[in-house]
């Protein structure tokens, strides 16, 4: 059997009064909308690494008690695989903004019935299987 890499990252569903929090990327890392989150650090656990990226990426400040994972996506590429923790928040403190510039243009909330066209295809079959209830999910890529 060939061998193949699995990579872990983990990402943030933040949500208040029926809106999620989406970063817009640059246009050279693609223009999309996504969500906050990164790879998962060898020394690292899932939750570390979100309350890490957060913070660096938007400037949310969480605990591990605002986190609730949500739903799993398995993602399996030719010769890769990807696992992907996603975690809800509901409380968050510090003061959001763009704080990755060369990444992200900004950060801002979406209402859910609009989200924006854009939007990564990966977030879009995220959010509609989270919104269905399903915790778990599977792609191809």
């Amino acid at each position: 059997m060939a061998k193949f890499r699995v990579t872990l990252k983990a990402r943030l569903v933040l949500e208040d009064r029926g809106r999620i929090l989406l970063l817009k990327q640059t246009k050279p890392n693609g223009g999309n909308y996504s969500l906050i989150g990164g790879t998962i650090e060898r020394q690292e656990y899932a939750a570390e690494t979100l309350i890490r990226e957060s913070y660096e990426e938007a400037g949310v400040e969480l605990t591990r008690a605002d986190l609730t994972l949500v739903h799993t996506l398995h993602k399996r590429y030719k010769r890769a695989h990807r696992i992907v923790l996603y975690f809800r928040a509901h409380h968050y403190e510090g003061q959001i903004r763009s704080r990755e510039r060369d990444k992200f243009e900004n950060v801002a909330w979406h209402p859910y019935d609009a989200l924006p066209p854009n939007l990564t295809p990966t977030v879009r079959h995220v959010l509609q299987e989270y919104r269905r209830g399903r915790i778990y999910s599977e792609m191809e890529k």
